[in-house]
Protein backbone atom coordinates (compact mmCIF):
# COMPACT_ATOMS: atom_id res chain seq x y z
CA UNK A 1 0.00 0.00 0.00
CA UNK A 2 2.78 2.18 0.97
CA UNK A 3 4.62 1.82 -2.30
CA UNK A 4 1.33 2.41 -4.21
CA UNK A 5 1.21 5.84 -2.28
CA UNK A 6 4.46 6.65 -3.13
CA UNK A 7 4.06 5.80 -6.71
CA UNK A 8 1.26 8.28 -6.89
CA UNK A 9 2.85 10.79 -5.00
CA UNK A 10 5.89 10.60 -7.88
CA UNK A 11 3.18 11.04 -10.42
CA UNK A 12 1.67 13.67 -8.75
CA UNK A 13 4.96 15.62 -8.43
CA UNK A 14 5.56 15.37 -11.92
CA UNK A 15 2.55 17.30 -13.12
CA UNK A 16 2.81 19.81 -10.43
CA UNK A 17 2.13 23.81 -10.73
CA UNK A 18 1.28 26.36 -8.68
CA UNK A 19 -1.94 26.10 -7.27
CA UNK A 20 -2.31 26.26 -3.82
CA UNK A 21 -5.19 23.40 -2.08
CA UNK A 22 -6.58 23.89 1.39
CA UNK A 23 -6.65 19.96 3.25
CA UNK A 24 -9.03 19.92 6.39
CA UNK A 25 -8.49 17.33 8.24
CA UNK A 26 -12.23 16.77 10.25
CA UNK A 27 -11.85 13.03 10.93
CA UNK A 28 -10.87 13.10 14.74
CA UNK A 29 -13.70 11.48 17.13
CA UNK A 30 -14.16 14.85 19.69
CA UNK A 31 -13.86 12.71 22.71
CA UNK A 32 -13.13 15.88 24.44
CA UNK A 33 -16.21 17.36 23.72
CA UNK A 34 -18.16 14.18 25.19
CA UNK A 35 -18.68 12.17 22.14
CA UNK A 36 -20.64 14.19 19.94
CA UNK A 37 -19.42 15.62 16.50
CA UNK A 38 -18.02 19.17 17.50
CA UNK A 39 -17.87 19.81 13.83
CA UNK A 40 -21.49 20.15 13.36
CA UNK A 41 -22.04 22.28 16.52
CA UNK A 42 -23.43 25.67 16.06
CA UNK A 43 -21.16 28.59 16.52
CA UNK A 44 -22.86 31.85 16.24
CA UNK A 45 -25.84 30.35 14.37
CA UNK A 46 -23.00 28.52 11.66
CA UNK A 47 -21.67 25.01 12.12
CA UNK A 48 -17.97 24.71 13.09
CA UNK A 49 -17.32 23.22 9.94
CA UNK A 50 -18.75 25.47 7.50
CA UNK A 51 -17.63 28.33 9.30
CA UNK A 52 -14.01 27.10 8.79
CA UNK A 53 -14.25 26.29 5.80
CA UNK A 54 -16.30 29.41 4.29
CA UNK A 55 -13.11 31.47 5.54
CA UNK A 56 -10.96 29.40 2.66
CA UNK A 57 -13.79 29.83 0.32
CA UNK A 58 -13.54 33.32 0.59
CA UNK A 59 -9.30 33.89 0.68
CA UNK A 60 -8.02 34.39 -2.85
CA UNK A 61 -5.01 32.56 -2.04
CA UNK A 62 -6.75 29.03 -2.21
CA UNK A 63 -7.67 27.67 -5.27
CA UNK A 64 -9.16 24.14 -3.97
CA UNK A 65 -10.17 22.48 -0.99
CA UNK A 66 -9.94 19.14 0.03
CA UNK A 67 -12.04 17.54 3.66
CA UNK A 68 -10.67 14.49 5.10
CA UNK A 69 -13.52 13.05 6.92
CA UNK A 70 -14.59 9.45 8.24
CA UNK A 71 -17.15 7.36 6.21
CA UNK A 72 -19.76 7.99 8.17
CA UNK A 73 -19.58 11.67 8.08
CA UNK A 74 -19.09 12.13 3.78
CA UNK A 75 -23.03 12.55 3.21
CA UNK A 76 -23.63 15.00 5.78
CA UNK A 77 -20.76 17.20 5.53
CA UNK A 78 -21.27 17.09 1.59
CA UNK A 79 -24.90 18.37 2.26
CA UNK A 80 -23.77 21.01 4.90
CA UNK A 81 -21.35 22.37 2.46
CA UNK A 82 -24.02 22.46 -0.40
CA UNK A 83 -25.80 24.20 2.04
CA UNK A 84 -23.09 26.82 2.93
CA UNK A 85 -22.60 27.63 -0.79
CA UNK A 86 -18.92 25.87 -0.49
CA UNK A 87 -17.97 26.25 -3.93
CA UNK A 88 -14.02 25.67 -4.22
CA UNK A 89 -14.82 22.16 -2.46
CA UNK A 90 -12.96 19.82 -4.85
CA UNK A 91 -13.38 16.82 -2.91
CA UNK A 92 -14.52 14.51 0.14
CA UNK A 93 -12.30 11.48 1.06
CA UNK A 94 -12.26 9.10 4.14
CA UNK A 95 -9.82 9.43 6.61
CA UNK A 96 -6.78 7.34 7.92
CA UNK A 97 -5.96 5.98 10.90
CA UNK A 98 -3.14 8.45 11.99
CA UNK A 99 -3.39 11.97 10.70
CA UNK A 100 -0.36 11.43 8.74
CA UNK A 101 -2.80 8.71 6.46
CA UNK A 102 -5.31 11.63 6.19
CA UNK A 103 -3.58 14.44 5.30
CA UNK A 104 -1.47 12.48 2.81
CA UNK A 105 -5.20 10.71 1.13
CA UNK A 106 -6.00 14.55 0.76
CA UNK A 107 -3.07 15.60 -1.08
CA UNK A 108 -3.66 12.49 -3.05
CA UNK A 109 -7.07 13.58 -3.88
CA UNK A 110 -5.72 17.13 -5.02
CA UNK A 111 -5.79 18.05 -9.03
CA UNK A 112 -2.41 17.39 -9.99
CA UNK A 113 -1.30 20.40 -11.04
CA UNK A 114 -1.09 21.78 -7.42
CA UNK A 115 2.29 22.78 -5.71
CA UNK A 116 1.43 23.83 -1.93
CA UNK A 117 -0.71 23.20 0.49
CA UNK A 118 -2.66 24.68 3.20
CA UNK A 119 -3.07 21.85 6.32
CA UNK A 120 -5.89 23.33 8.22
CA UNK A 121 -7.38 21.98 11.48
CA UNK A 122 -11.13 22.11 11.17
CA UNK A 123 -11.79 22.76 14.34
CA UNK A 124 -10.31 26.20 14.10
CA UNK A 125 -13.33 28.35 12.59
CA UNK A 126 -12.01 31.62 13.89
CA UNK A 127 -8.86 31.44 11.09
CA UNK A 128 -8.57 34.90 8.94
CA UNK A 129 -7.89 35.25 5.25
CA UNK A 130 -5.02 37.43 6.15
CA UNK A 131 -3.31 34.34 8.11
CA UNK A 132 -3.77 32.15 5.67
CA UNK A 133 -2.53 34.04 2.95
CA UNK A 134 0.66 35.40 4.93
CA UNK A 135 1.31 31.82 5.51
CA UNK A 136 0.67 30.76 2.02
CA UNK A 137 3.06 33.31 0.50
CA UNK A 138 5.41 32.56 2.63
CA UNK A 139 5.50 28.81 2.06
CA UNK A 140 5.59 29.70 -1.93
CA UNK A 141 8.94 31.97 -0.93
CA UNK A 142 10.39 29.44 1.69
CA UNK A 143 9.02 25.91 1.32
CA UNK A 144 7.47 25.51 4.61
CA UNK A 145 5.52 28.03 6.56
CA UNK A 146 3.33 27.63 9.38
CA UNK A 147 1.78 30.85 12.00
CA UNK A 148 2.14 31.00 15.38
CA UNK A 149 1.45 33.04 18.34
CA UNK A 150 4.13 33.80 21.63
CA UNK A 151 3.68 31.63 24.77
CA UNK A 152 1.73 33.66 27.63
CA UNK A 153 2.78 31.12 30.35
CA UNK A 154 5.78 30.32 31.68
CA UNK A 155 6.75 26.69 30.26
CA UNK A 156 8.47 24.42 31.99
CA UNK A 157 10.27 20.38 31.53
CA UNK A 158 8.54 17.87 33.88
CA UNK A 159 9.91 14.26 35.27
CA UNK A 160 7.79 12.42 37.28
CA UNK A 161 5.40 14.96 37.38
CA UNK A 162 7.62 17.36 38.97
CA UNK A 163 9.06 20.48 37.37
CA UNK A 164 13.22 20.77 36.86
CA UNK A 165 14.03 23.20 34.28
CA UNK A 166 12.73 26.45 32.99
CA UNK A 167 12.64 26.63 29.32
CA UNK A 168 12.77 30.91 28.07
CA UNK A 169 9.41 31.65 27.03
CA UNK A 170 11.24 33.61 24.10
CA UNK A 171 12.72 30.40 22.66
CA UNK A 172 9.36 28.65 21.70
CA UNK A 173 6.09 29.64 20.33
CA UNK A 174 2.43 28.38 20.05
CA UNK A 175 2.15 26.83 16.34
CA UNK A 176 -1.14 27.08 15.02
CA UNK A 177 -2.96 25.97 11.42
CA UNK A 178 -2.52 26.36 8.28
CA UNK A 179 0.60 25.00 7.80
CA UNK A 180 1.40 25.64 4.62
CA UNK A 181 4.11 23.46 2.32
CA UNK A 182 5.58 22.98 -1.20
CA UNK A 183 3.80 19.48 -1.94
CA UNK A 184 6.84 17.63 -2.49
CA UNK A 185 8.02 18.50 0.82
CA UNK A 186 5.43 17.53 2.58
CA UNK A 187 4.74 14.37 0.79
CA UNK A 188 8.46 13.77 1.47
CA UNK A 189 7.98 14.36 5.41
CA UNK A 190 4.49 12.73 5.64
CA UNK A 191 6.07 9.14 3.86
CA UNK A 192 9.09 9.61 6.00
CA UNK A 193 6.80 9.52 9.16
CA UNK A 194 4.85 6.53 8.09
CA UNK A 195 7.94 4.85 7.12
CA UNK A 196 9.30 5.20 10.63
CA UNK A 197 5.99 4.73 12.84
CA UNK A 198 6.59 7.92 14.52
CA UNK A 199 3.66 9.55 16.36
CA UNK A 200 3.25 13.07 15.52
CA UNK A 201 0.68 15.93 16.56
CA UNK A 202 0.93 17.84 13.26
CA UNK A 203 2.59 18.62 10.02
CA UNK A 204 5.24 20.85 10.79
CA UNK A 205 6.84 17.99 13.31
CA UNK A 206 7.35 15.38 9.58
CA UNK A 207 8.97 18.43 8.18
CA UNK A 208 11.24 19.52 11.02
CA UNK A 209 11.94 16.25 10.90
CA UNK A 210 13.51 16.44 7.70
CA UNK A 211 15.46 19.09 9.11
CA UNK A 212 13.61 21.65 7.21
CA UNK A 213 13.24 24.88 8.74
CA UNK A 214 9.94 26.76 8.95
CA UNK A 215 8.99 30.29 8.40
CA UNK A 216 6.64 31.44 11.58
CA UNK A 217 3.74 33.91 10.26
CA UNK A 218 1.37 36.10 12.26
CA UNK A 219 -0.61 34.06 13.91
CA UNK A 220 -3.81 35.48 16.47
CA UNK A 221 -4.56 34.33 19.70
CA UNK A 222 -8.00 33.81 18.28
CA UNK A 223 -7.27 31.59 16.05
CA UNK A 224 -8.54 29.17 18.41
CA UNK A 225 -8.85 25.06 18.24
CA UNK A 226 -12.19 23.99 19.44
CA UNK A 227 -11.70 21.00 21.58
CA UNK A 228 -13.77 21.50 24.94
CA UNK A 229 -17.09 23.26 25.80
CA UNK A 230 -15.27 25.83 27.09
CA UNK A 231 -13.55 26.43 24.01
CA UNK A 232 -16.92 26.90 22.19
CA UNK A 233 -18.23 30.01 25.13
CA UNK A 234 -14.53 31.57 24.31
CA UNK A 235 -15.39 31.01 20.15
CA UNK A 236 -18.47 32.96 20.67
CA UNK A 237 -17.49 35.59 22.58
CA UNK A 238 -14.70 36.21 19.69
CA UNK A 239 -17.29 36.59 17.04
CA UNK A 240 -19.06 39.03 19.41
CA UNK A 241 -15.97 41.37 19.55
CA UNK A 242 -15.40 40.88 15.86
CA UNK A 243 -18.79 42.11 15.15
CA UNK A 244 -18.79 45.17 17.51
CA UNK A 245 -15.58 46.34 15.76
Amino acid sequence: MLNLRKKTIQDKQQTRGKKVYAIIPAAGSSQRMGGGNKLVMELHGQPILCRTLQVFEACQAIDGIVLVCRKQDQANYASLCADWNISKLHKIVEGGPTREHSVLNGILACEKDIGYVAIHDAARPLITEEIIAEAVEAAMRDSAAAPGVACKDSIQVIQNGKMVKNIARESVIAVQTPQCFDIDLICAALTKALESGESLTDDCGAVTALGQPITITRGSYENIKITTLEDVVQGEAILKGRRQK
